[in-house]
């Protein structure tokens, strides 16, 4: 008996959904499955997922008022599966409270990669003092920062910017995200502002800051701490 994370797949179309049960199910996943917006909403709470794999072309309602009505009363990782490519679907569906964005046609390994990367970030104590991502160590506590046990010295702005990203690694957090919490809800059209700051850090936690790995960008949308 399967007694993997317990998934929520929100997909009305039939052959996307039979790609996902076999991929899932292989890697011991138990999956949920709902092709409206209405039947997600009425089996989300009833199961209580891990995890929700929400396709935003829904027959009846448009998947980000689903993230919307998810995020009024559960934080589980929600990962959007969409044809739309457009940068401002992307935006907007990560701005509604979505934790990571796949564009169709995808692959496996892909799909359960990030997967594997959501559902260790919501399994985080949310105040785990101690942050490590490679040679780079981010100590919560003491608001201190070692790259291969070497402190980094970092400006006010530069540590809040790289503490947020790091507490949502692995997730993409969106410009206006990333504005409203480091700078202040009124800075949210200030795109460059995060543009700066962020290649100054770059220069100081990447070891080649022209081709981060660390911190990496996902064009016309924001920016990804790498979780693992």
């Amino acid at each position: 008996m399967n007694a993997g994370p317990v998934v929520l797949l929100v997909e009305d179309e039939p052959e996307m959904r039979r790609f996902i049960r076999a991929s899932l199910t292989a890697h011991g996943y138990r999956l949920v499955e709902a092709t409206t917006a209405k039947e997600a909403g009425l089996l989300a709470p009833g199961h209580n997922p891990e995890l929700v794999l929400l396709d935003l072309g829904l027959p009846d309602e448009d998947g980000l008022s689903v993230t919307a009505k998810l995020r009024e009363w559960t934080r589980v990782p929600i990962i959007v599966l969409s044809a739309r490519g457009r940068e401002e679907d992307k935006v907007q569906a990560l701005d509604a409270g979505a934790d990571d964005y796949l564009t169709k046609p995808f692959g496996v390994n892909e799909l359960l990669a990030r997967m594997r990367v959501a559902l260790r970030h919501a399994a985080k104590a949310p105040e785990e003092p101690r942050l490590t991502f490679g040679e780079l160590t981010i100590d919560l506590e003491s608001r201190t920062v070692k790259r291969s046990g070497e402190e980094v010295h970092l400006t006010p702005i530069e540590y809040r910017l790289l503490a947020y990203l790091a507490q949502h690694a692995g997730k993409v957090l969106t410009h206006r995200q990333i504005l409203s919490e480091v700078w202040g809800p009124g800075s949210a059209h200030q795109t460059h502002y995060v543009r700066v700051h962020l290649a100054e850090l770059r220069k100081k936690i990447e070891l080649d800051p022209s081709r981060p790995k660390l911190i990496v960008t996902e064009p016309g949308v924001g920016y990804r701490l790498r979780g693992e």
